[in-house]
């Protein structure tokens, strides 16, 4: 499910930050982005420091093996991110 209000419920500064994305990368800024930027202190934040620890904290696995299975993760659910 897709919520419409990330394509504009979004600061001036955040919709700034998109467009940047845009212009570097060529394609829109991912879901997961506006997602995380939209009302970040109930989701964003906490998320953004739980994907923190899990892709750079300790562990046994190395970052690129954690990347990798990311990616795998990703492509398995068909999600561009």
């Amino acid at each position: 499910m897709r919520l419409a209000v990330l394509d504009s419920g979004h600061t001036f500064g955040k919709k700034a930050l998109f467009v940047l994305i845009r212009a570097l990368s060529g394609h829109p800024a991912p879901d997961v982005v506006k997602t995380l930027t939209y009302r970040p202190e109930y989701f964003g934040t906490p998320m953004s420091a739980v994907f923190q620890e899990v892709m750079r904290g300790s562990s046994e696995w190395s970052i690129g093996d954690r990347e990798l299975m990311a990616a795998f993760v990703s492509k398995t659910n068909e999600c561009e991110f």
